[in-house]
């Protein structure tokens, strides 16, 4: 249940995070043709309005379909009729005729002749494969013809509809933040202890329920904060904790602390914790500062995944689900507070200036702006291959980090 749970939650920051673009695009005159949560195959799916809304198979991830995101060129059309030319030499003349309007920017006698040329292709009664091609063929150029196409919108629409995905994450981020100041962070508790957890280095050396640290190290320890820092600042090494078990001085065997969610533990629940609770603007001031200090913390690491190392940081979707389904496990506070962690980390990856992630994308609109013409389709394509080998290859070291982490390794 802990891992669906975490399942879920990635999946809401991903809706979250296309709902930011698809509403933002419909919000600029930019209808969307397809909003989807998870990737194809579709496992249900509905038209509203001429948008289609559906559910795909793979659960982690969506996308929001914006029509025309590319200016068309004349090459277009022969990757997308190709086969059909190759069936019918008839469609030639009126395949040729579309290509030529592209080339001269003609767009609204371009429009015209693509109606011409369905009729040519529904008449010429092309194989299965040719005749799909063709048909997505229409409807991408349709949409790069179309009044309404990302590529011939202002400079400041087309960042406006690309930079409100991450954006929208870093909100939810703070709204989260807030709710968690709200619903009261841990201010202090009793040093006594009031459950063991299974199989952690505190059950090893026999602490039990009702026991009072008294001292980490030898170090005196009068309130839980200086217990907890004290374990927390271990780093894995061993500890030796001295405890009041019924009146009686008792020194523990050392047991080398574990990490869980990031933080080095002992593996005991304190009696008597003290949350601190918050009005919402103080919430959401503090949820704010707290963002902006972690943004700058990730953007730290980003950088020294370069020269290698901030590479044992980096996390894949194996990972994620695993630290978030232990944080659902011990505190409902710790588990919102990773999702806003990794909400914040999506925004901020997704504004890389790679392509196809969400900086290239607004990259190249304001090199666009800056140039006064669009670029073509092949340009994106040619940049995008090496965005797309550096994200993979970022998912291979995070994934390979996880699974030395999970196994033990």
């Amino acid at each position: 249940m802990s891992v669906l749970i975490a399942i879920l939650g990635l999946a809401l920051l991903v809706l979250i995070h296309e709902a930011g673009h698809f509403f933002t695009a419909r919000a600029v005159g930019m209808r969307p043709r397809r909003f989807y949560i998870g990737f194809p195959p579709a496992l249900a799916k509905t038209t509203r309005n001429g948008i289609e809304y559906g559910m795909g198979a793979a659960p982690l991830g969506g996308y929001v379909r914006i029509p025309g995101r590319h200016r068309p060129a004349p090459a277009d059309l022969d990757n997308y009729y190709g086969p059909a030319l190759f069936h019918d030499t008839s469609l030639v003349g009126p395949v040729e005729r579309v290509k030529r309007l592209v080339a001269e920017g003609n767009f609204a006698e371009a429009r015209l002749a693509l109606v011409e040329l369905d009729g040519a292709v529904e008449r010429a009664g092309l194989p299965a494969g040719a005749a799909r091609a063709a048909r997505r063929g229409r409807e991408e150029l349709e949409d790069a013809l179309g009044a309404d196409a990302y590529w011939r919108q202002a400079t400041w629409k087309r960042v406006a509809v690309i930079a409100a995905g991450p954006l929208t994450n870093v909100v939810f981020a703070i709204l989260v933040l807030g709710i968690v100041y709200m619903l009261g962070i841990p201010s202090d508790a009793s040093r006594r202890v009031q459950k063991v957890s299974p199989d952690t280095p505190a059950a090893k050396a026999g602490l039990r329920p009702g026991d009072e640290i008294v001292a980490v190290n030898l170090q005196p320890t009068l309130t839980f904060k200086q217990v907890s820092k004290a374990i927390r600042s271990s780093h894995g090494k061993p500890i030796l904790v001295s405890i009041n078990r019924r009146g009686n001085y008792v020194e523990l065997p050392a047991e080398k602390t574990i990490k869980r969610n990031g933080y080095y533990i002992y593996g005991f629940s304190p009696a008597g914790i003290i949350y601190k609770h918050y009005n919402p603007a103080t919430a959401l001031w503090l949820a704010a500062k707290d963002t902006w200090a972690t943004s700058k913390a990730i953007a730290g690491s980003l950088a020294g995944i370069v020269h290698g190392s901030g590479r044992k940081q980096v996390s894949s979707p194996v990972g994620i689900v695993d630290v978030s389904s232990q944080a659902v496990k011990t505190d409902y506070r710790d588990y919102l507070g990773i999702l806003a962690l990794i909400s914040l980390s999506l925004a901020l990856l997704n504004l890389l200036p790679l392509l196809p992630l969400d900086g290239g994308h607004i990259a190249f609109s304001l090199f666009e702006g800056i140039r006064g013409r669009s670029v073509g389709r092949a340009v994106y394509e040619r940049v995008s291959v090496v965005g797309i080998a550096l994200v993979l290859l970022l998912f291979f070291v995070g994934l390979s980090n996880d699974i030395g982490r999970i196994g033990g390794g």
